[in-house]
């Protein structure tokens, strides 16, 4: 009796970080009989957490939605982890959550144990600086996408393409990206029977479908490496192809580890050629210039439009 808190707590914890427990998993995992964790969740139901109960040969124990929000159980990454979030939020593409993330930020800095507070305070001293060319995101739709991701459920909605032609998809969600300052998700999609991106700020009309599927292996190292490679090997409206006589390695470092909409193809041991590609004129001549201002040798072809406005901005610069 005298370790019913904490193991409480341990149940709490379990509850909140996944969708469904069977009750054997949950008295192996704290160590008690079947019949102490009926015992447990009785307490916890006492307390208001909304624990119900499934039955069946798939039946457990699930933490739902209740009138108001009980109090979470967070260990000490996730702790961290929600500190770096709210001290970001509002400058990183979610609308009307600044007032919010700042309060919620204070709440969790007043009540971390004092190991933890010298991460956090350093998270909220840091500055961030905000960009209004950011795609903004509903947070409630990035909650309802990263749960489906969690629990391995299904979900439909409505998605916009970059041409505006609205589609509705049905996908199995693996994981939630931002990447350059836009959140993504990348998902399977059974109905085209390979992987594909959506731009959250895209999507529309989510519908989670209570029914689950078995997580696939991402053709890539990541999640954020897939979305990388799949932007890089996609063309668009402006394009140029540089051959540089600068080493692949050499022109990668030069951007710093951003990535580039392109691709880098190694012609010798210290030459390359690059393949840009951009929906915006003004984007692809930034990476053109970045590139130019590695220092090399270079040549560049481009289609006739492309080139005039290459040459256009060339000639201004020159100019100056």
């Amino acid at each position: 009796m005298n370790d019913l808190p904490g193991r409480l707590l341990r149940l709490l914890s379990l509850l909140q970080s996944r969708r469904e427990w069977s009750g054997a998993e949950l008295a192996e995992r704290l160590g008690v009989t079947d019949r102490t964790i009926r015992r447990d969740v009785d307490r916890l139901r006492s307390l208001d957490y909304p624990v119900v109960g499934t039955t069946g040969t798939a039946g457990g124990y699930r933490l739902v939605s209740g009138r108001a929000m009980p109090p979470l159980v967070l260990s000490d990454d996730e702790a961290v982890a929600v500190a770096v979030g709210l001290a970001g939020a509002g400058s990183g593409g979610v609308t009307g959550m600044y007032d919010s993330s700042m309060s919620a930020l204070a709440k969790l800095s007043q009540v971390l144990p004092p190991r933890l507070r010298p991460q956090v305070a350093a998270v909220g001293a840091s500055s961030v600086v905000a960009r209004a060319d950011l795609p903004q995101v509903d947070p409630g739709r990035l909650a309802i996408l990263a749960a489906c991701c969690r629990d391995l459920e299904i979900v439909a909605f409505s998605y916009e393409s970059r041409h505006g032609a609205v589609t509705s998809r049905r996908v199995e969600p693996h994981h939630l990206v931002a990447l350059v300052g836009t959140w993504y998700l990348l998902a399977f999609d059974p109905d085209r029977d390979d992987w594909r991106s959506f731009r959250v700020d895209r999507i529309s009309d989510v519908r989670p479908s209570r029914h689950r599927f078995v997580r696939r292996e991402i053709p890539a190292a990541d999640a954020a490496a897939y979305l990388a490679e799949s932007f890089a090997a996609a063309t668009y409206r402006h394009s140029a192809v540089l051959r540089v006589e600068l080493s692949e390695e050499k022109v990668r470092e030069g951007f710093y580890g951003w990535w580039l909409p392109g691709t880098v193809v190694p012609t010798g041991p210290e030459s390359c050629v690059l393949t840009l590609s951009a929906d915006s004129a003004q984007l692809l001549i930034q990476y053109v210039a970045g590139v130019v201002a590695l220092g090399a040798d270079f040549t560049l072809e481009a289609p006739p439009e492309t080139a005039a406005i290459i040459q256009s901005v060339g000639a201004r610069l020159a100019s100056t």
